[in-house]
């Protein structure tokens, strides 16, 4: 797991594309030109380390961060550890690591809400004080029952009107443990009349004890999340608090947490909502990924399948790609579901330009050529990447057998079928053209082999004759490939919107084919190829080296295909 070390900052991002200019950054615009927080910029990324963090929070990190770099500001990474029971360090280094694998750079150290917990209690008796908190003995059922509904009004605590002197004995009694679980809770005393269920008194803290990941047993009183969040960013000098849309309805609470007592904290940060990322075939819930994940449907939190960015990384996906997705997608006040094809199509303009060529079959159709020297072996040149000439050439061996795609070969093609059939010839790719002789089958009539003869005059792909071919197929050498797993990964649900289905579960409409595994033959200098790096294998896909593989026995998983696969199935083409 990577360490807690400060990353190396990234270069200044670009100035963003026109049309970007969405309507948080002309908030930060104008308040930089109004010299509102004398022009400064101070933003944070919050994640509770109770799961990996996934595309969703791709999103909210290069708004935090990105919107930090372009004003000159600062972004703070802070972990939202007020709930032990579900947090653990694990999670923690894999933030981290996502963090820095996106490319951006925290201000300082990592922060932690448990960094406050003591300034957190110390606020709360002042809120006591001011007769602005109770101690409540209402069970979470009698709490939740006696806030009332959209049509029925909340019902004052039997307990809410104890004196001051009452409620802060019993608070530091709650925070000294003396108290079980559950028996008590700290509520604010705002408006019980409030259209808005956030002020109905909501609960600011709660007897809970399960060891913390970073406090151990110390504490037994822990904040909720909306009591905690506004004074973790006033005591960080936080500006603008960007969160998403969800929180919108909360933001009320969060003013009335700040403004009990002016002058308390060093600064007053201001809250502003954007709308979350939603994806099709996809779910965003980290409780939905932890199913998942604990009921072995996916590997881990790293499956090749999954949103989350250690999922991503691990398919092969590129934290450039990422990032110009969540430009491309822009930040709104309304939700909307985002087609993953648009992921996938930023994908793979990235990677055509970064991609590696090689050739690999996948489902291999062995061909002799007869007319080919035995025990020959020639070293063809081969274009890396043809869309950057930096990358050079390599070289490829060739001999008397070839495997090439099963899928390539027809005994009686269509009509638009250009590819090998008998008596057709085909140009292989960076090679000659060959003719297909003969066809050898075996005993239950299958095609098992393929005899062809090559032209010589062709080397290179090309005949001084200027006669053409219409079809180009990949291969690889027989005596020189090697063998490798290929794990052909596919969306992992079968519909736009998993888990909206009344009465269906979400699990039920996972994808069958979401992984296919075969045993492919690859080119000799993929033997050894390092994971993550990004390879096309010609005419087949985007592929990366996984980390199972070994070497002489690479493992490699599909990134994405060359093209959108799902475009005519989803009807959209």
């Amino acid at each position: 797991m990577a360490s807690v070390a400060e990353p190396t900052a990234p270069p200044p991002p670009a100035a963003p594309a026109a049309g970007s200019q969405h309507f948080i950054r002309q908030i930060i615009a104008a308040d930089v030109q109004n010299g509102v927080n004398g022009g400064q910029v101070h933003t944070r990324f919050p994640p509770e380390p109770n799961g990996y963090l996934h595309i969703g929070h791709a999103k909210a990190i290069c708004i935090d961060f990105g919107l930090a770099q372009e004003f000159g500001g600062r972004c703070n990474l802070r972990m939202d550890d007020t709930n032990p029971s579900k947090e653990e360090t694990e999670y923690v280094e894999s933030i981290l690591e996502d963090v820095r694998w996106l490319g951006f750079h925290w201000d300082g150290e990592v922060r932690y809400a448990s960094n406050y917990f003591q300034a957190m209690s110390d606020y709360a008796e002042e809120l006591v004080k001011l007769g602005k908190a109770y101690v409540c003995d209402l069970s979470q059922e009698e709490v939740r029952a006696s806030r009332g509904t959209a049509t029925e009004p909340a019902k004052p605590s039997p307990y809410r009107e104890r004196s001051v002197a009452e409620n802060l004995e019993l608070f530091r009694r709650m925070r000294a443990g003396e108290f079980p679980d559950g028996a008590r809770t700290l509520r604010a005393k705002i408006d019980l009349a409030s259209p808005n269920f956030h002020l109905r008194d909501p609960v600011l803290y709660r007897i809970m004890r399960a060891t913390h990941h970073r406090t151990g047993d110390t504490w037994c009183l822990y904040p909720m999340y909306d009591y905690a969040h506004p004074i973790e960013d006033a005591l960080e000098g936080i500006t603008h608090s960007l969160c998403t849309l969800e929180f919108e309805i909360h933001r009320p609470l969060y003013d009335w947490v700040l403004d009990q007592k002016p002058g308390f904290f060093p600064s007053r940060p201001r809250q502003y909502e954007f709308a979350r990322l939603n994806l099709s075939y996809t779910v965003m819930s980290k409780r939905k990924l932890l199913e998942l994940v604990r009921q072995g449907l996916v590997t881990g939190w790293d499956d090749p399948r999954l949103p989350t960015l250690g999922g991503l990384r691990r398919r092969g996906y590129t934290p450039e790609a990422i990032r110009r997705f969540c430009e491309a997608v822009g930040v709104t006040k309304y939700d909307s579901l985002t087609d993953v094809a648009l992921l996938e199509s930023c994908l793979r303009d990235d990677l055509n330009r970064r991609a590696r060529r090689h050739m690999a079959v996948l489902d291999p159709l062995k061909v002799v050529i007869s007319n080919w020297p035995e025990g020959q072996v020639e070293e063809l040149t081969a274009v890396n990447n043809p869309e950057d000439p930096a990358a050079g050439t390599r070289r490829l061996p060739f001999g008397r057998e070839l495997y090439i795609e099963r899928a390539d070969f027809m005994e009686e093609p269509p009509k638009k079928f250009f590819r090998l059939a008998p008596g057709r010839e085909v140009r292989l790719r960076w090679g000659y053209f060959i003719r297909c002789t003969e066809v050898v089958k075996d005993a239950a009539g299958q095609v098992v082999e393929l005899r062809c003869t090559y032209d010589p005059a062709t080397r290179g792909g090309n005949a001084p004759d200027g006669r053409k071919v219409q079809g180009t197929i990949h291969w690889v050498s027989a005596a020189h490939a090697v063998d490798a797993e290929i794990r052909l990964y596919d969306r992992l649900f079968t519909v736009e919107q998993p888990g909206t289905t009344e009465g269906v579960e979400f699990t039920a409409e996972l994808n069958p084919e979401s992984l296919k595994v075969v045993t492919g033959k690859v080119e000799p200098a993929l033997a050894a190829a390092r994971p993550g790096v990004p390879l096309q294998f010609e005419r087949v896909g985007y592929f990366c080296a996984d980390q199972d593989g070994r070497p002489g026995q690479p493992v490699f998983n599909r990134t994405v295909t060359l093209k959108d696969s799902w475009a005519k199935v989803a009807g959209k083409g």
